[in-house]
């Protein structure tokens, strides 16, 4: 395996998705789908392949690619056309080359209601794609139950009805059919019909029934009563398909959606391309900006690449913000497209919103699997730490943080942590928990200067490497106690500073104000992940020590039994573990006459 498709088996996300195994040559030879892409694709790689052809499969993959989805069915509609477009050669292709079915309402004088899997752009409404074909069929049966649409091929036009051309069928005489063939049905109640079926295709059950009750009102108060009767039992039989009702609509619109990821220099587009209401693939483009470029001219240098090396333009580019110059651009890709375009930017919960959402995903992926690769590259580090350095003016880039940070209620169980972390990610073996011992009450400066002390006497003890930056949690305060306990100690080449909680507000020495951080930048959000999981660290020691010794309290309420042998139980059982405990297995960790004391103790307040 090389290292960078081992790079990238480590960095898949356990979301449902699309994968494709490339050859040396760049070439897919296989497409699949998972409902967790990291499960499914690091399943190819154990030592142990079952299937012949899977191992060869695996021998001739070189690289692989992601296209990440919202679920698994829309996984599996797009695996189905990249199958068909790719034919990959290790995958089962379909003989029959069908696609995923439609529900078609023709461009016609009477339109005719039918299934299809092919798309023709002449005017006709389509509705679908149907994952699952059972559940299309019993839509249209139930359409045809409920309303009068003709089955029938015929050519119906004006001028046929009117040399009378055609001869009603089987279906007008067991009432499925009103005749339109031969004019017995006028084109305006027959259009009316359709576009009711077409209010329940698009889920507007619910509305079309109020219609509907109000035109049953209407008859019966014309003394209509067969009408009103009709429109009755239409009403319950859509109300029952009310209850069961789960279509999805589509305009069948071409669409391309963009959204793009950037930090520092690298930014990551992802285009999803959307044809006849099908995602059927996606391009990735990597570009490189200046850093702190602005948003909307990063989206315009995208489209202004993707549309010059692909010529295609859709009647809509879904897109996270207006680009730069939009009116200018719009104009450049009408002179490409077959439909005039436009930009589309969803504000509210929506259709295409998800999209956009999907969009990003695969957007901000790609940028930490660009993120990853330079890093592996020598002397490559994480954006986040060489914004750090630039922003603080470090001698060097902070590869190593470690951070500092105290807990205690009112004073009491008094404890400190230490977190570290390395090239940006938390370190969680290098790790320390501290008991603060020579401080007396709630004193967060003097806390902080024994924890220093500790820390760095013993690094200097054991001849142990300096961070590339100390990092404590408080303000000016916090930050003067650290730097004089470190010079106490005589260490001078050191890096150090303080953030604090209230405003965000980074503190360096010798500067009486704060530093100027943008909020947004990555050093900052770098910064507050490391202090939050020092004070996460802390709080869960702090709230281990506060319980253990709520637990020795009631232990030393025991005749006999002292603090120390309290602990020393309390380190290999829990108190409720302890009550339950027989006196030959407490009498192993603390002999057996204190084993007794124990038992007879809790075995007293059981009887009473």
């Amino acid at each position: 395996m090389n290292q960078i498709l081992e790079d990238k088996l480590e960095a898949l996300p356990a979301l449902p998705g699309i994968y494709q195994f490339f050859n040396e040559k760049g070439k897919v030879i296989y497409v699949g789908k998972a409902k967790s892409l990291r499960s499914r694709v690091r399943s190819y790689f154990k030592k142990n392949v079952d299937s012949p052809k899977t191992a060869i499969l695996v021998s001739k993959i070189f690289d692989l690619q992601l296209i990440m989805t919202d679920s698994e069915i829309e996984a599996l509609v797009l695996e189905n056309n990249l199958i068909k477009e790719l034919k990959p050669r290790y995958n089962i292709l379909l003989k029959d080359d069908k696609s995923f079915p439609y529900i078609r309402i023709t461009n016609e004088l009477f339109p005719r209601i039918f299934p299809t899997r092919n798309v023709i752009k002449d005017g006709s409404k389509y509705f679908g794609p149907y994952t699952e074909v059972k559940n299309m069929k019993n839509s249209l049966s139930l359409m045809n139950k409920i309303f009068k649409i003709r089955s029938c091929k015929l050519d119906i036009t004006e001028e046929a009805v009117e040399k009378k051309k055609f001869k009603v069928c089987l279906d007008y005489h067991i009432k499925k059919c009103e005749g339109p063939c031969e004019g017995l049905v006028s084109q305006a109640h027959y259009n009316g019909m359709v576009n009711q079926v077409i209010k329940v295709l698009r889920g507007k059950t619910d509305e079309l029934i109020e219609e509907l009750k109000s035109q049953m009102e209407k008859a019966s108060a014309n003394l209509q009563f067969e009408e009103a009767a009709a429109l009755r039992d239409r009403i319950d039989q859509l109300q029952v398909y009310s209850s069961k009702q789960k279509i999805i609509s589509s305009d069948m619109e071409d669409r391309d959606v963009i959204s793009a990821a950037f930090e520092g220099k690298d930014v990551s587009a992802t285009v999803l391309n959307i044809r006849s209401g099908k995602l059927v693939g996606k391009r990735q483009l990597n570009l490189s900006c200046e850093e702190n470029e602005d948003e909307k001219q990063i989206y315009s240098a995208i489209i202004k690449y993707y549309y010059t090396e692909f010529v295609e333009v859709p009647k809509e580019i879904i897109i996270d913000t207006e680009p730069e110059d939009s009116d200018s651009l719009l104009e450049w890709l009408n002179t490409k497209a077959i439909k005039k375009c436009k930009f589309v930017i969803p504000q509210k919960q929506s259709e295409a919103k998800s999209l956009l959402n999907m969009c990003k995903q695969n957007a901000l992926f790609q940028l930490k699997e660009i993120q990853l690769q330079k890093m592996k590259k020598e002397g490559s580090v994480p954006y986040a730490l060489s914004a750090l350095q630039r922003d603080l003016r470090l001698k060097k880039i902070p590869r190593v943080i470690e951070c500092f940070d105290n807990s205690n209620l009112q004073g009491s169980d008094a404890v400190a942590s230490m977190v570290v972390f390395v090239d940006g990610k938390p370190k969680k073996s290098l790790y320390r928990k501290y008991i603060i011992k020579t401080v007396v009450g709630p004193d967060d400066f003097a806390s902080m200067q024994e924890i220093i002390g500790r820390r760095y006497s013993r690094v200097l003890e054991e001849k142990l490497p300096m961070p590339d930056l100390i990092m404590v949690d408080g303000g000016k305060g916090q930050l003067s106690s650290a730097i004089e306990t470190l010079q106490n100690l005589g260490i001078k080449n050191f890096e150090i500073i303080g953030l604090a909680k209230r405003l965000e507000e980074v503190f360096v020495p010798n500067e009486p104000e704060a530093q100027s951080i943008p909020k947004t930048s990555s050093s900052l959000k770098l910064l507050q992940h490391v202090r939050d999981e020092a004070h996460r660290f802390a709080i869960t020691f702090h709230r281990e020590r506060r319980s253990k010794r709520t637990f020795t309290s009631e232990l030393l309420e025991i005749k006999g039994i002292g603090e120390k042998v309290a602990q020393k139980l309390l380190e290999k059982l829990s108190l409720d573990e302890i009550k339950k405990t027989d006196v030959p297995k407490l009498a192993e960790i603390i002999g057996e006459a204190k084993a007794k004391l124990i038992s007879e103790y809790y075995h007293n307040i059981k009887e009473n």
